[in-house]
């Protein structure tokens, strides 16, 4: 699963004609660490919500990688 996510963050950051990231973990966070913005996580979600069907933003903010994975291991 965490595969998956990185390469949905992995599209979005090339849209943004960044390089894409070799690798994330629980602790990855996504503003900071992989320089998403609000826009970018709007997009996260809608991709997330498309392939898992769930919204990973339905609780509240998520922050890092292992909050994703944690909301995706409660489906």
């Amino acid at each position: 699963m965490e595969q998956i996510i990185l390469e949905i963050i992995n599209e979005i950051r090339a849209a943004k004609e960044l390089a894409p990231i070799e690798t994330v973990n629980a602790e990855t966070k996504l503003r900071e660490d992989l320089g998403l913005t609000s826009f970018d996580l709007a997009e996260l979600t809608v991709k997330i919500e498309d392939k898992f069907d769930i919204d990973i933003f339905e609780d509240g903010l998520v922050n890092t990688i292992g909050e994703i994975l944690e909301k995706l291991g409660r489906q």
